[in-house]
């Protein structure tokens, strides 16, 4: 590789949810002229969400691609540069005011004296075809987003941890009845969380149970399940299914590089968006298992911008 096809910038943003979009607003805004790389989807997991209701600034809910593209016209408007693209390797410096390295597509290197990683983290489904094919249509990964939709109704979720049963028993406040699967004969989650499920009165827990199929053309109307340990199969009737087997950080490639959490969870320092590494800093989901909103997103995505400001006035100024 020549070095006439390495570009050099100030700024390189990896990722194109509300966390990306919006480092992307604020960069531009103080003049770091700001390059971002939608990755493999460009708007990240919202875009596979129907409706938004819950960002501030809609009164009237919008569905998550149009969010995506406004907050995209928003952060070109101020100079950003959104290219088609996908971080494929990575080698950062560790000296203070050095060059990191990224390669996009396996092809193109970049050099940048920032780089913001908003990759995001992607919900692990069941691998079932239906469920596939209803994503959307009454299957989601998200019961705070999505919960809304099924007040009043009979919905099931599928997991055992603290996040399925946190889920479970929000769901429960807003439907009519939650049936909880759960794979094996316990659950994972704390005691404290289980004597909550416990408590519910309209959840009910189904033991070594798997779903067999969503049933349903257009919307989810029901599930069949089947008992791992008896085999023996059943269906009940549902129009919400909740995914809450966990998430999958997209940070493979900076493996053995960046901190990690033993989930692949990119560590930040404090109340910041600076990673281990100097110049390099990371917001939302990449970062943050816990809220996982594209409020709470595009909130850090703000706070990454402003931390890699601050470096490169540091820089400039000695």
């Amino acid at each position: 590789m020549t070095d006439t096809t390495i570009e050099k910038i100030k700024c390189l943003i990896v990722g194109s949810g509300p966390a990306g979009y919006t480092a992307a607003i604020y960069a531009a805004r103080a003049d770091m002229n700001p390059v971002l790389y939608t990755g493999m989807e460009p708007g990240g997991q919202l875009t596979t969400t129907t409706e938004v209701d819950n960002f501030p600034g809609y009164p009237d809910g919008i569905d998550g691609p149009t969010m995506m593209i406004h907050l995209q016209k928003q952060a070109e408007r101020f100079g950003t540069q959104v290219r088609i693209g996908m971080a494929t390797a990575v080698e950062f410096s560790r000296e203070k005011g050095g060059w990191h390295k990224v390669i996009i597509d396996g092809n193109k290197e970049i050099h940048a004296h920032t780089i913001i990683i908003a990759t995001g983290a992607t919900a692990k489904y069941l691998g079932l075809p239906s469920e596939q094919r209803l994503r959307g249509g009454g299957v989601s990964a998200c019961a705070v987003c999505d919960g809304f939709f099924y007040r009043g109704q009979d919905v099931a979720i599928v997991g055992a941890g603290d996040t399925a049963a946190e889920e479970a028993t929000y769901l429960a406040n807003i439907c009519k009845s939650v049936t909880m699967l759960v794979r094996k004969d316990y659950m994972r989650a704390s005691k404290a969380m289980q004597h909550r499920v416990e408590n519910t009165p309209n959840l009910k827990v189904l033991y070594n149970t798997e779903v067999e199929e969503v049933l349903g053309d257009q919307v989810v109307e029901g599930l069949k399940m089947v008992n791992n340990q008896t085999q023996e199969k059943s269906e009940i009737k549902i129009t919400g299914l909740f995914i809450a087997i966990g998430h999958k950080p997209n940070t493979d490639i900076f493996k053995g590089q960046l901190d990690m959490d033993d989930t692949g969870y990119l560590i930040t320092m404090g109340k910041t968006a600076k990673t281990n590494l100097p110049g390099v800093f990371a917001c939302g989901d990449v970062q943050d298992k816990e809220y996982r909103q594209a409020i709470t997103a595009a909130g850090s995505g703000c706070m990454a911008a402003l931390d890699a400001e601050r470096y490169l006035n540091m820089l400039e100024s000695h």
